[in-house]
């Protein structure tokens, strides 16, 4: 699992966010927006939002026809007009990695550094999503059970439809009690072609 955790959450801590890999910026008046690279990258399922930040850390990945859903997460995560979206001048690292996914090498994002907000709750579960093996399921009970909250289920299903960064922090991954596709935040169809592209693809 690769979440960089820092601890400067000092400035927003009094606002109840803890932030992950973001150093807050002190509000003296004005805050100067944080710029994020965005690029448009055509994917097999649609076209793929992919926002990174100076040091090349992920800090959105979405889908062009929820783009309006991706605003909304940001502003939860970083506040209103503190983010800055900038078209990329090259390809990330991440873009090239998340290609490379699609192309079959699914083990190609494991590795890719997330920065992102959220409470600790959040950080929790979305830190034990990346701990589920490509080309595997497990339920949102399963997933409460190894965060050792077994009441949480619903608490995890609320945090997994929050998560900022899909694919990379595989919330697909989570399915229902009786091994239904529930709601997926990028549409059910994509929901099962990335349950089935990993499940043909992954390693022995």
């Amino acid at each position: 699992m690769n979440l960089i955790l820092l601890s400067e959450n000092r400035q927003r801590a009094a606002a109840g966010r803890v932030y992950i890999g973001l150093v807050p910026i002190a509000r003296s008046g004005a805050m100067t927006p944080q710029p994020f690279a965005l690029e448009r990258v055509p994917t097999p399922i649609g076209r793929m939002l992919v926002l990174t930040d100076a040091q090349q850390r992920l800090r959105a990945v979405d889908w062009e026809d929820y783009e309006a859903r991706m605003h909304t997460l940001l502003r939860r995560q970083y506040g209103k007009d503190a983010v800055q979206l900038q078209d990329a001048r090259q390809p990330s690292t991440a873009r090239r990695r998340l290609e490379d996914y699609f192309d079959g090498d699914v083990a190609a994002i494991a590795s890719l550094p997330v920065a992102l907000g959220g409470t600790e709750f959040q950080r929790l579960v979305w830190q034990a999503l990346r701990g589920i093996e490509s080309g595997t399921t497990l339920s949102y009970g399963v997933l409460a059970a190894r965060l050792l909250r077994p009441e949480a289920a619903r608490a995890v299903g609320l945090a997994n439809g929050a998560n900022p960064v899909g694919i990379v922090i595989p919330c697909h991954r989570v399915i229902g009690a009786n091994a239904s596709l529930t709601g997926y935040g990028g549409g059910l169809h994509r929901k099962r072609w990335l349950l089935d592209h990993e499940a043909r693809w992954r390693p022995a």
